[in-house]
């Protein structure tokens, strides 16, 4: 393993970087298991490693997206304007159950409240055949994604696109959200029209759902079945 200097890296940051993530070929077919860390030295992804994630996109009532500026001491793009929230399913019995997405829901619904602040009962977990299971959560589609953070950190990812349409309260963990914003389908093409021209920094994967899925669904929002796609994956 590459030794690097993390000496600007959050504690809080540097602890989740021993977290096991859940390793899974192209097909989202699981293999074993692997720090965090590992899952994003570019020496490692290079060599093929890749790993199952998550993002979320959250729409309030009024049809605005919310936004984050990820914290300035993440290792992976710090300071870049993104998704609403992303993380990672951890390998665990909990978050590893695929059936209906269910683990990586279960992951997105811990990650919302770490990550966003927002309060467990506003997007809850209910019991359902016996199994806790956040139906405000819902699952989308997937995407498979690569990206060079800098020359030591990046991306590799099956990742999953989630939606919430809520109204919630956000309360950001400093560690992890620097600002957030909720922006109309004309604010968000007119920030990554701002980061093509090099004024902001996006993260290439918020372009990606953007481009790729959001301004399709958009106008949609009311009925959003007939865009999940449940046995789909998107190469970007």
């Amino acid at each position: 393993m590459s030794e690097v200097n993390l000496n600007w890296v959050d504690e809080r940051q540097l602890q989740r970087l021993d977290e096991m993530l859940i390793v899974v070929d192209e097909n989202d077919k699981v293999i074993s298991a692997d720090t965090k860390r590992n899952c994003h030295l570019n020496e490692n992804i290079e060599k093929g490693l890749l790993h199952r994630a998550f993002s979320v996109v959250l729409f309030n009532t009024e049809n605005q997206l919310l936004i984050q500026q990820r914290s300035d001491t993440k290792v992976t793009f710090p300071g870049y304007f993104t998704d609403s929230c992303s993380g990672h399913p951890l390998s665990n019995p909990a978050e590893l159950e695929e059936k209906d997405a269910l683990g990586v829901r279960r992951a997105a619904h811990r990650h919302l409240q770490a990550e966003l602040g927002i309060p467990p009962e506003q997007v809850p977990l209910r019991p359902r055949k016996g199994k806790a299971e956040p139906e405000d959560i819902v699952f989308m589609t997937i995407y498979h994604h690569k990206a060079k953070s800098d020359r030591i950190w990046g991306e590799h990812e099956i990742c999953y696109l989630l939606l919430v349409r809520k109204d919630v309260t956000v309360d950001p963990d400093p560690s992890e959200t620097k600002s957030f914003l909720y922006l109309t389908q004309e604010e968000l093409e007119e920030l990554l029209e701002r980061g093509a021209r090099g004024e902001v920094r996006v993260t290439p994967w918020l372009r990606t759902i953007a481009e790729r899925f959001l301004y399709k669904w958009w106008p949609h929002l009311d009925d959003l079945a007939p865009f999940v796609e449940l046995h789909k994956i998107h190469r970007v």
